[in-house]
């Protein structure tokens, strides 16, 4: 892939910026940008690609909850097709992915497809651990959404260190002692740590993600990396995390 080095990781060998997580109004009712729009507003701040990652059927999505399941998947693919329609015409990388959630509990999941979706309608009848247990046993990279965040409609904090590969230690939505809770979480229990905007309506005051020593060709390249990690001290990390603020020019920074 490109990843291997023999020098002590610096800034300058992360040159290509990720969105690890946002929403498009077309799947997640909780979203203001349709996938076009949150295409162009990456590209336009120098973006190598983007993660569509759409709340799933269990979540806050548009996806009507009967219905014949391909017709389903297929309406659950509708933002994620709009972006990556608008990533080829402007140069953006586009990737599919997806938040799994109960009862307020999210899990970003990378690396499976919506053809495993398609031909896989027994994923809504598996508990919480099954799910999680299932996809990372087929490959998939599984990172805890916001670990501690609270909230009327969420049931309780669960926490499942050994079913996840990663912690989401920086979301750029949840405040900063959220984060901070997430930081303890992955370093008691060796998590790898993981960054994202949870980006709902694109031009926000913030933003989070993961900048990659090398531009992935396709999701299971960005899972290697992701996989990599971002301990400060290896020399082979796969990616830096960064956060940014926009400034009184408007620029991120």
């Amino acid at each position: 892939m490109g990843c291997e080095t023999t020098h002590k990781m610096n800034e300058n060998d992360y040159k290509f910026r990720w969105e690890t997580h946002c929403h498009t109004s077309q799947t997640s009712r909780c979203s203001r940008f349709d996938g076009g729009a949150m295409s162009r507003f990456y590209k336009s701040i120098g973006y190598d690609g983007i993660c569509v990652t759409d709340h799933f059927f269990n979540g806050n999505t548009t996806v009507p909850r009967e219905g014949d399941w391909r017709d389903r998947v297929g309406a659950f693919e509708a933002g994620y097709k709009a972006a990556k329609e608008a990533g080829d015409e402007i140069g953006l990388k586009v990737f599919f992915a997806w938040e799994y959630s109960i009862q307020g509990n999210d899990f970003l999941t990378y690396g499976l497809d919506a053809d495993w979706l398609r031909a896989t309608p027994e994923v809504m009848e598996w508990s919480l651990n099954e799910y999680l247990a299932n996809v990372r046993s087929l490959g998939a990279f599984v990172t805890h959404a916001h670990p501690f965040r609270q909230a009327g409609y969420i049931a309780m904090i669960r926490l499942l260190p050994d079913l996840v590969d990663a912690a989401e230690t920086d979301n750029s939505s949840m405040k900063d002692e959220i984060n901070d809770r997430a930081v303890w979480y992955a370093e008691q229990y060796g998590l790898l740590k993981m960054s994202g905007s949870d980006n709902h309506w694109a031009g926000r005051e913030r933003l989070a993600g993961c900048d990659f020593i090398t531009s992935p060709a396709d999701i299971g390249e960005m899972t290697s990396l992701m996989r990599m990690g971002d301990d400060g001290r290896s020399v082979q990390n796969g990616f830096r995390r960064f956060s940014l603020r926009i400034n009184e020019n408007g620029e991120y920074r």
